[in-house]
């Protein structure tokens, strides 16, 4: 198998919305391949090398980015394999430099698209379509397995590229080998979000609703005196959650598996900021965990049951889950809970949540099972939103499908002594044809190019939604918008009746309320 084949597949993905097309073009580039060959294939289009983080950052990936491009492809998967396992290997003083001299040969021998596919893959951002729903379609299509073996594997696993070389090697029996594991994390059932608490029982019907906490999300492994903890990343952090770990322990019975969130609670138990919560959960942060768990310290709360003492529960209803749930764990640590069959009870179980400082609720189907890293219709979330009038001050070209647009757009809110505050970015909520626009009318009022970024006169008003606002250093205004998404842009205003940073820094501060 060949980068390039990899890579057009990519590109092919990339640039359809049917997802019937995109499962056709990733199968016929998996059948027939050898194990080694799809695990790598898997992997690569789902945005995970089979070597992790091989240490390549955005400081490196741009001091490489204009390495001259091969004129034709020559590269095989398995020489980039290799030589990625070689860029994980250099350790020590002098590294960064030494990595970043082996990854330019490696761009040097690779074509335009496949630079770009290759620095997209090591810095986290290849963004082509490939979920894995699809993925898991397509590796059942290339591999004449039923696709339910596929993504129940997946499920178990959530290692995609392992149920893929599984499949390849044993077919459908090997499949069905996959089960809940104790230390070997699921992938967590997501939510999909509901307009509001009528929508929510118009498709649940009856429903359990629970408060939606804003903290680390986390998954608890306890067999006897053993435990870990992993976060939704499925990466482990036993180490920086000492609190988990002695809750788990204290817990009846010998061997479980919990979903759940921990936060970092104020003393009257309104939670903190979610960044106060992740101080815990920093870079190599187990070594800073004894000075910090006085300060910041963490209390862990549970929703979900998935196996206890030797039973899995994924698929037995939520209502069986979360009732084997509360007979182990103590009441101070369940997440508030209430099951309601009208709107007006839900309405004010929402406003209890949100007068209790969290971020809104969820809404769950009682009578289905735990869709390990789906998400479908049985699981919604409800949460008020902030919305402003923002300034664009420019925008990156995009890539995949939206190759030739600018895309992700640089925001900013005014501020009143001249000039506008930085406040993140986001490429999320836009359409073709508001991708077309804002290409066309950023283009027009480009004032200079850094790279991929077009910087613009600060004209254009755009309103955003988002969730919070959060602290970073990252920005001069020492704000950020979390969850942001573009509602739509405001002609009808201009720059000067955008935001000021004032109203940015009142809903920080917590002294104004979302709308909705």
């Amino acid at each position: 198998m060949t980068l390039d084949e990899v890579v057009q597949t990519s590109e092919d993905v990339g640039a359809t919305r049917s997802r019937k097309q995109k499962i056709q073009r990733l199968a016929a580039l998996l059948a027939g391949r050898t194990p080694d060959a799809l695990a790598l294939a898997v992997g690569w289009l789902a945005g995970e090398p089979r070597q992790g983080k091989v240490g390549v950052g955005y400081a490196t990936a741009e001091a490489v980015r204009d390495t001259p491009p091969a004129a034709a492809s020559s590269l095989t998967a398995a020489e980039v394999d290799a030589a990625l396992d070689d860029l994980t290997g250099i350790q020590g003083p002098g590294s960064t430099e030494a990595r970043a001299s082996r990854l330019a040969a490696l761009l040097a021998r690779a074509t335009a698209a496949e630079q770009r596919f290759l620095l997209a893959l090591l810095t986290g951002e290849l963004r082509q379509g490939a979920l894995e729903g699809i993925m898991a379609d397509a590796l059942a299509q290339a591999l004449a397995v039923p696709a339910d073996a596929v993504r129940r594997a997946a499920m178990f696993s959530g290692d995609l590229a392992a149920v893929a070389r599984a499949a390849a090697e044993g077919g459908e029996p090997a499949l069905r080998r996959f089960g809940v594991k104790l230390f070997r994390p699921l992938q967590p059932m997501l939510a999909s979000p509901a307009d509001d608490v009528d929508a929510a029982l118009e498709l649940l019907g009856r429903a359990a609703l629970e408060y939606k906490m804003d903290g680390v999300r986390v998954q608890v492994h306890r067999q006897g005196e053993r435990v870990r903890v992993f976060t939704r990343g499925l990466k482990d952090v036993t180490k920086a959650a000492p609190e988990v770990v002695e809750l788990a322990l204290s817990l009846p019975g010998d061997a479980l598996v919990l979903d759940g969130e921990v936060l970092a609670l104020d003393p009257d138990g309104r939670p903190r900021p979610f960044q106060t919560t992740m101080r815990r959960f920093g870079r190599r942060i187990e070594f800073k965990t004894a000075e910090l768990r006085d300060e910041v310290p963490l209390t862990p709360f549970f929703f979900d049951a998935l196996h206890l003492d030797g039973a899995d529960l994924v698929d037995a209803p939520t209502a069986d889950r979360v009732a084997a749930l509360a007979e182990r764990v103590p009441p101070a640590h369940l997440v508030p809970r209430a099951v309601v069959d009208d709107a007006a009870a839900a309405q004010a179980f929402l406003k209890r949540a949100i007068d209790a400082g969290h971020e809104g609720i969820m809404a769950k189907h009682l009578e289905a099972g735990y869709a390990a890293g789906g998400r479908g219709s049985a699981w919604l979330k409800l949460k008020p939103t902030y919305t402003l009038d923002l300034v664009v001050l420019a925008a990156e070209w995009g890539s995949g499908r939206r190759k030739g647009w600018l895309s992700n757009l640089h925001l900013g809110a005014r501020d009143p002594d001249g000039g506008f505050v930085m406040l993140g970015k986001t490429f999320k909520g836009l359409t073709d044809e508001v991708l077309a626009w804002q290409t066309e009318h950023i283009l027009a009022r480009e004032t200079g190019r850094d790279g991929h970024v077009v910087f613009c006169r600060p004209e254009l008003v755009v309103e955003i939604a988002f969730n919070e606002v959060q602290q970073s250093p990252k920005y001069p205004g020492g704000m950020a918008l979390r969850f942001a998404r573009v509602k739509g842009y405001r002609p009808d205003k201009t720059a000067a009746e955008a935001d000021s940073v004032e109203t940015v820094r009142a809903i920080f501060e917590g002294a104004v309320r979302p709308l909705g």
